[in-house]
């Protein structure tokens, strides 16, 4: 007996319903994206690994899947030669058997693209880009291997009006989608600063990915972990007041503009924070006030490298699960591929997860997964001959229109209606044909009218 098919682990079937709601999310993301000037584009799956080595930090790189070359690339190995492989380092095995890898996100294959195509971009480009991205992770409730990113980066230029531009994008997303979230927002120079005043400035890696981790392992296992990266416990203590600010985000900018006031670097971080936040509250302008709650919160880092300014991450607060969307500024991310000093600031939606937070809250508008609308019972081929042209003329007018193929039982085409939840149901018979007219069944309360098939399309619409 052959095994039962199966699926990798992290990653997921959707069969027609899900698709409907995922592309519900789809639409919805794309739509706002386009308010802003946003442009689509693609990148491969693979990527190089020189491309994407380095770029995510040692513990993104362990996450890369890796490509085996093609073919029987294995073949021309001895065994002897095979078992000195297996000894060395897994990161020079892999650049000797792999020269490509699975894309961990769209960052990093954008900035490739921008440089490989910087004779076509207009500056600032604004692109967005839908796409799945693999992560070689352990798969758990909200994680998997195999998930979908809905990026928004704008690139060339400086301004911190673009900052606030994906905050409003942010918003109006969640908006339009029901769901309350809390938009996390910090900067990177702040935490450089706070290295530096605390005498590690050579530790800001280390402190920044280990304080990102504060709400997952406590603040007890995040001082462990500065420890074994070398801090000493005076810095770990001068550390403990700054992550724990509390009040507004006023009070706290003022606090911790205060702790930096010897950081040049940590005080511009406060300045770029200071006006963004200013500018969505509407301090600096007449803005809508967001739907959502904004928050500074010192210990967001996100432990991405190439973040420079500004970083962000979103919190459904209805349902417990991971960021559901996160991003930041990047000063020179185009500089790994040899072009330096472009500027830029993006975001990226996990699609995966909004996709568990909507269907937790049941957040989907009834539309939004309605299938088929109208169905036409099959009587055989006279029926049909009549109601093919009618058919033709409800797709026209709009209306996602099925007649079904085989002229089977009555019970069974009104099953097969019931099962795909069709609202309408037409049917043409003798009596009917005779009279120009068909039969209209609204399938949610019973009723049934004779109609012309003009009638027949507005009732439906």
């Amino acid at each position: 007996m052959a095994n039962k098919p199966s699926i990798p682990k992290g990653t997921r079937d959707f069969g027609p319903s899900e698709m409907a709601k995922r592309n519900y999310i789809f639409d919805t993301i794309k739509q706002v994206y386009q308010l802003y000037g946003f442009q689509q584009i693609e990148t491969p799956a693979m990527e190089t690994l020189q491309t994407l080595m380095g770029k995510y930090g040692e513990e993104g790189d362990k996450l890369l899947f890796k490509v085996l070359n093609s073919g029987d690339f294995l073949s021309k190995y001895s065994e002897e030669e095979l078992s000195t492989l297996k000894a060395q380092n897994p990161n020079k095995v892999a650049a000797q058997l792999c020269e490509k890898g699975l894309r961990y996100d769209l960052t990093v294959p954008f900035a490739r693209y921008v440089v490989m195509h910087r004779e076509e971009l207009q500056l600032p480009f604004k692109r967005y880009q839908m796409q799945p991205v693999w992560r070689a992770d352990r798969p758990q409730k909200g994680r998997y291997r195999e998930f979908w990113q809905f990026d928004g980066d704008i690139v060339g230029s400086d301004s911190l009006l673009n900052e606030v531009e994906l905050m409003q994008i942010i918003d109006t997303v969640f908006t339009r989608f029901g769901v309350r979230v809390q938009i996390k927002i910090n900067n990177r120079k702040i935490l450089t600063g706070i290295a530096e005043v605390i005498g590690a400035a050579d530790k800001i890696v280390d402190i920044t990915v280990a304080i990102d981790k504060l709400d997952k392992i406590g603040l007890d296992n995040v001082n462990q972990e500065l420890r074994e990266d070398g801090l000493t416990e005076e810095q770990i203590e001068k550390l403990q007041p700054i992550i724990s600010l509390e009040g507004t985000n006023d009070e706290k900018l003022d606090t911790i503009a205060d702790v930096l006031k010897d950081s040049e670097t940590g005080l511009k971080g406060v300045e770029e924070l200071r006006y963004i936040l200013d500018t969505l509250s509407g301090k600096n302008s007449p803005l809508s006030a967001l739907h959502s709650q904004l928050e500074f919160d010192l210990t967001l880092a996100r432990g991405l490298n190439y973040y420079t300014g500004a970083i962000f991450e979103v919190k459904a607060l209805d349902v417990q699960i991971g960021s559901i969307t996160g991003g930041g500024r990047y000063d020179n991310l185009t500089g790994i591929f040899g072009m330096p000093g472009i500027s830029g600031v993006g975001i990226s939606f996990g699609v995966d997860r909004i996709y568990d937070v909507l269907n937790a809250l049941d957040c989907y508008p009834k539309d939004a997964t309605n299938g088929t609308q109208l169905l036409f019972i099959n009587f055989g081929e006279k029926e049909t001959a009549y109601c093919l042209p009618i058919v033709a003329k409800a797709r026209q007018a709009g209306i996602r229109t099925e007649i079904f193929p085989d002229s089977s039982k009555m019970k069974k085409q009104m099953s097969y209606a019931n099962a795909k939840q069709i609202p309408f149901v037409a049917l043409a018979g003798e009596n009917e044909i005779a009279q120009g007219k068909l039969t209209l069944k609204n399938m949610e309360t019973g009723e049934q009218s004779l109609v012309t098939p003009e009638e027949l399309i507005d009732s439906v619409l």
